[in-house]
C-alpha cells in the first residue's frame, strides 16, 4: 500500500464488542491534512475553485434520451460550461422570487441537471432539499407520493426540479391528476421545461451572497427510526 500510510492501529474485539480495523491516510497527508485552501467557505467555494482551475477538462458526461426511450447523441460538459449553466439556473432560480435560505426540491434520477441544479443552489445560498419517493415513512404510514409530499410541507419547499416521468407522482400532491399544464396553472403553479427555465433570468441580475463555513448544501430527510422523519444538513 504504497499510496497509504497506517495512522491508527486496529483494536481486537471482545466482550461484545466488533473488531475494528487500523485506519490509513494518503502518503501525501503524512504529517497531518494539509492547511486548508484560502477563501474556501463552502460547497460552492470549492465547486467555484475547481471550475476556475479546470475550466477546459471534461465534467458531466450523459446520453441525450430519444423518444423511444433509447439512448442518442453522447454529450461531454465541461467545467466551464457547466459552471456557466450553473450561473443561469440560479438566476432563474431567484427570479421565480426564492431568496438566499429558500428551499429547492430535487426529483429525478441521476443526472446532470440534478447536479447542476444542486449547484445552482449553493450559489444563491438557496438550500437543496434531494426529494425522493423510495422513503418509506412507517410511522406516519407513508410512501410513495406521501413521501414526497411529507418533505415537501415540512421543509417548505418553495420551487422544485422534477424529471419529466416524475411530474404525475409529483402533482398527486395537490389532491387529483392532472392533464395539461393549464389544470395545473389554475392552483397558481408555474411549469416549465428545463430549457425554458434556463432563459427565465436573462434579463434580471443577482448579486451571490458571500459564503460562509455555516451554510447549508443540501437537507436530506431519513425515515430514521424513532419517531417523525428528520431533515439532516
Amino acid at each position: 500500500m504504497k499510496h497509504l500510510v497506517e495512522v491508527e492501529k486496529g483494536q481486537e474485539g471482545g466482550d461484545g464488542e466488533p473488531f475494528v480495523g487500523p485506519a490509513y491516510w494518503s502518503v501525501l497527508a503524512n504529517a497531518g491534512f494539509p492547511p486548508p485552501i484560502a477563501g474556501l467557505e463552502s460547497c460552492w467555494d470549492v465547486f467555484r475553485f475547481v471550475s476556475s482551475n479546470l475550466f477546459f477538462y471534461q465534467y458531466l458526461h450523459h446520453y441525450h434520451s430519444m423518444n423511444d426511450g433509447k439512448p442518442g447523441e453522447y454529450v461531454l460538459l465541461t467545467y466551464e460550461e457547466v459552471y456557466d449553466i450553473v450561473l443561469k439556473v440560479g438566476a432563474s432560480i431567484r427570479s421565480c422570487g426564492v431568496e438566499p435560505g429558500g428551499r429547492c426540491g430535487i426529483y429525478g434520477a441521476n443526472s446532470p441537471e440534478w447536479v447542476i441544479s444542486m449547484e445552482a443552489c449553493n450559489a444563491y445560498g438557496v438550500y437543496c432539499v434531494p426529494l425522493y419517493d423510495t422513503l418509506a415513512l412507517p410511522f406516519l404510514g407513508l410512501s410513495g407520493a406521501g413521501a414526497v409530499e411529507f418533505i415537501i410541507c415540512h421543509v417548505e419547499i418553495q420551487i422544485a426540479f422534477v424529471e419529466e416521468k416524475n411530474i404525475a407522482e409529483q402533482l398527486q400532491v395537490l389532491g387529483r391528476s392532472f392533464l395539461s399544464k393549464e389544470e395545473v396553472e389554475k392552483f397558481g403553479l408555474a411549469i416549465y421545461s428545463w430549457d425554458e427555465f434556463l432563459h427565465l433570468g436573462d434579463d434580471q441580475q443577482f448579486d451571490l451572497p458571500l459564503s460562509m463555513k455555516t451554510d447549508i448544501c443540501t437537507i436530506m430527510y431519513t425515515s430514521g427510526t424513532t419517531g417523525d422523519p428528520k431533515g439532516v444538513y
